[in-house]
């Protein structure tokens, strides 16, 4: 497939719905551990995986758009890219892509070259909407 320039806003809102409704689906059975010893420690384990891999679906959304019109400064876009690529190819380390200006202090989540990958929940939510956000912003057709 072609680098897509723009995305319609349906598409951007039925990936935004998609999300939503994994978030939806995560915190139900989050509270329906409750007082469940086992239960507990077993999703503290599960959710980094987890969330982990729903980056991957994230991107995965939007694997087509143009680099030119994503740019490379360092936004959530690029943020998101440089997970990915680190979840799939070290390991969950954060490493440093040469083509993107990465600095952790102005990125969603902070998170430093070398770190390890471990997004929860609420690591997810904000990365996910302001991924959502910045392909609106830039791609919406």
């Amino acid at each position: 497939m072609l680098s897509m320039n723009t995305y319609p806003k349906e598409y951007i809102d039925e990936c935004r719905s998609k999300i939503d409704q994994q978030l939806s689906a995560y915190k139900s059975l989050v509270e329906a551990r409750a007082n469940n010893e086992q239960l507990n420690t077993a999703f503290e384990v599960f959710e980094p995986h987890f969330f982990n891999h729903m980056v991957l679906a994230l991107d995965h959304y939007f694997c087509h758009r143009s680099r030119t019109i994503e740019k490379k400064d360092g936004n959530p876009l690029n943020e998101v890219r440089m997970l990915c690529n680190s979840i799939m190819e070290h390991e969950n380390k954060l490493t440093a892509e040469k083509s993107i200006k990465y600095k952790p202090e102005k990125s969603v989540l902070k998170i430093e070259i070398g770190d390890e990958i471990k997004l929860t929940v609420e690591d997810f939510e904000l990365l996910s909407k302001a991924f959502l956000d910045e392909m609106e912003s830039k791609f919406l057709g």
